[in-house]
């Protein structure tokens, strides 16, 4: 894993914990060495300072998360030695960062949080490599998404609420297209939800727990994506969505291929 912290004490304190538990740690000082050394040696799990002496480790976190080789997946956290109120937590999450810790650091909680990371990540480069994940994106392919589906499906039905499914496609098809919708899909979909690749230009994001009302919220939020970062790309939405009633007695792979279909006519 990856340490990028420029402050000596912090960052010895971090990995101390770390190694004591077996774990293998690089270090970086700054966020455009984290950047390089990150690509060179895919770490696991990143630990970013929010106070890098060049970049915020907010911003080598949007950057590490716009790269199909980290994605979603791997698990980043942000730690910082300064303010840590709801805003910076929230620019934290909104960047891609799993976790967000100020101080006073409780070591063994942190520990405890890595090694439940760790798993997480180890049972997605497994799902990778049965194909669930597609290589060129990050995000999960077709097959991928229909596991996910019934996963949050199921998941929706224990606490309750619905399950939508927002289908984005290029109105001009092409790999910078699809490349433009990846990735923002990557940076703005939210943890919990499933977000893949249905086709070579028709991606999807799956979100269990909510209804026609959350879907809407989720579809503008991709357009305002759209708009800021892809330079007001044109694409094609469709939203399909089942309440918890519908949820119960439906097969929550058909809401997949219906937005599908949606999205390609």
């Amino acid at each position: 894993m990856l340490i990028a912290n420029d402050h000596e004490w912090t960052a010895r304190s971090l990995e101390t914990i770390l190694v004591a538990a077996g774990m293998r740690v690089v270090r970086t000082l700054t966020g455009h060495e984290t950047l390089a050394v990150a690509a060179r040696v895919l770490p696991d799990l990143l630990i970013l300072d929010l106070q890098l002496p060049d970049i915020s480790g907010v911003n080598v976190c949007s950057q590490l998360r716009a790269d199909p080789r980290f994605g979603a997946s791997t698990p980043i956290l942000i730690t910082t030695a300064g303010p840590s109120g709801r805003q910076q937590r929230l620019a934290a999450y909104e960047a891609g960062a799993w976790e967000f810790y100020g101080q006073p650091l409780d070591g063994e909680a942190l520990l405890h949080k890595v090694r439940v990371f760790l798993a997480a990540r180890l049972e997605s480069v497994q799902a990778m490599r049965q194909n669930l994940f597609d290589n060129a994106t990050g995000l999960y392919t077709r097959a991928g998404m229909e596991r996910r589906a019934t996963e949050l499906a199921s998941e929706a039905r224990r606490t309750g609420g619905g399950m939508a499914c927002v289908a984005i496609a290029a109105v001009r098809p092409g790999s910078r297209e699809s490349d433009r919708i990846a990735a923002i899909l990557r940076s703005r979909a939210r943890a919990s939800d499933a977000a893949g690749r249905l086709g070579p230009d028709s991606f999807a994001v799956l979100a269990g727990g909510i209804g026609p009302d959350g879907a809407a919220r989720l579809a503008e939020r991709l357009r305002a994506a759209a708009a800021e970062e892809a330079g007001g790309a044109e694409w094609r939405i469709a939203i399909t969505s089942l309440d918890d009633s519908a949820l119960a007695v439906s097969e929550p792979t058909a809401l997949l291929a219906h937005a599908a279909l949606e999205v390609a006519a």
